[in-house]
């Protein structure tokens, strides 16, 4: 017994020894990494310490102006959201916070609010319906500000050389869109306008870049969508609009949305980018051709194009209202009624307190109330 004490004490002792021997040698190789990194001298010379306070300090700066990332989501080079983007006046507004501001890009709403909820997207700009199916699904979302409804810029394309004349005509028919989206929102809105029920045609639910594959080859008899894709498929004249969102079609707002915890650690943030948004709006809505050269390039697509689609922007911010929040609510009863979404929402809970959005808001926006 005493022979196993023996030995069990000369092995910890080993190891003991080797562990101080590892110490030692890491705090060597540590000491010798940040000498070299910091090209510090071991002469205890007053210049060599002065600079090495300076790239230190240079080091931090530095660090502290890049460790914020904020995602804002690209809008496809349309919107006022594009303006920010391609002038970078956000980047510079937010320089002296910290952050660093990244676009990346989404096929459309659904895939925000999914982005947003998992965290790779801070702020999300969408049509009424994603954040409900995001509320349905339980993300904890915040309706930062609302926009213009732009219904005209959203149209119901029939291929080309379909004999459709009107909406009744689609009645069995298979009609594209993406679920939760404007589109599938105002298929909807047209088939019950025409007396018909969504039972009464074939919902065929396809992200964008799929559906314009599937409308091109005929697989689809129609396809409620945004732009660019209108103007894109009218002038290759692979379709034609049947009807938009306008004439009183599209009744809701879109919406710039975000995470709760993103709204309550970011309250400043949150209010320079609304004020910023809020101006590249009014820009955008005074120099129609300005806005169309600045993004002739990142679109691909001729200035006089582009001024087509953005005719149909309206570009304004509107305050949240209780008129606001009562037609999302029936959107949310709409979708539950037609067994879209899992359970009742209660949008309110998205919503802030007038005070909150009094905070954050433009005044010139507060102004229209």
């Amino acid at each position: 017994m005493s022979q196993l004490i023996k030995d069990f004490a000369n092995i910890s002792q080993s190891w003991t020894s080797k562990r101080t021997t590892r110490r030692h040698a890491l705090f060597a190789l540590g000491c010798s990494l940040v000498l070299s990194t910091t090209l510090f001298s071991c002469s205890p010379s007053q210049n060599n310490n002065q600079q090495q306070a300076s790239s230190s300090a240079s080091n931090v700066a530095n660090t502290n102006a890049t460790n914020k990332v904020v995602r804002i989501v690209r809008s496809k080079q349309l919107t006022a959201l594009a303006v920010l983007e391609q002038k970078r006046i956000l980047e510079e507004r937010l320089k002296p916070l910290g952050y660093k501001v990244e676009w990346p890009e989404f096929a459309a709403g659904p895939q925000q609010l999914e982005a947003l909820n998992t965290g790779a997207l801070d702020i999300a700009s969408t049509a009424e319906s994603p954040p409900i199916f995001s509320q349905a699904a339980g993300t904890p979302l915040v309706y930062l500000a609302a926009n213009s409804s732009d219904g005209k810029a959203v149209s119901l394309l029939v291929p080309a050389n379909s004999n459709v004349k009107s909406v009744k005509d689609l009645k069995g028919k298979k009609i594209a869109s993406q679920k939760a989206s404007i589109g599938h929102y105002l298929i909807v809105r047209a088939v019950e306008r025409e007396g018909l029920k969504l039972s009464d045609i074939q919902p065929v639910y396809l992200p964008p870049p799929d559906a314009n594959v599937a409308f091109s080859q005929g697989k689809v008899d129609a396809w409620f969508i945004w732009e660019p894709f209108v103007t894109r498929n009218v002038q290759q004249k692979v379709g034609r609009v049947l009807t938009d969102g306008g004439n009183g079609l599209r009744d809701t707002n879109n919406y710039v949305s975000t995470t709760r915890k993103f709204y309550q650690e970011n309250p400043e943030l949150i209010k320079i980018f609304l004020e910023e948004l809020q101006k590249a709006q009014n820009w955008a809505k005074n120099n129609p051709k300005e806005l169309a050269n600045l993004l002739a390039q990142t679109t691909q697509l001729d200035p006089p194009t582009l001024e087509i689609m953005h005719s149909k922007y309206d570009f304004t911010l509107i305050p949240i209202t209780e008129q606001i929040i009562n037609k999302q609510q029936e959107v949310a009863d709409k979708w539950y009624r037609l067994g879209l979404i899992p359970r009742k929402v209660n949008v309110r809970e998205g919503f802030l307190t007038p005070e909150q959005y009094a905070a954050i808001t433009p005044q010139e926006v507060l102004a229209k109330k």
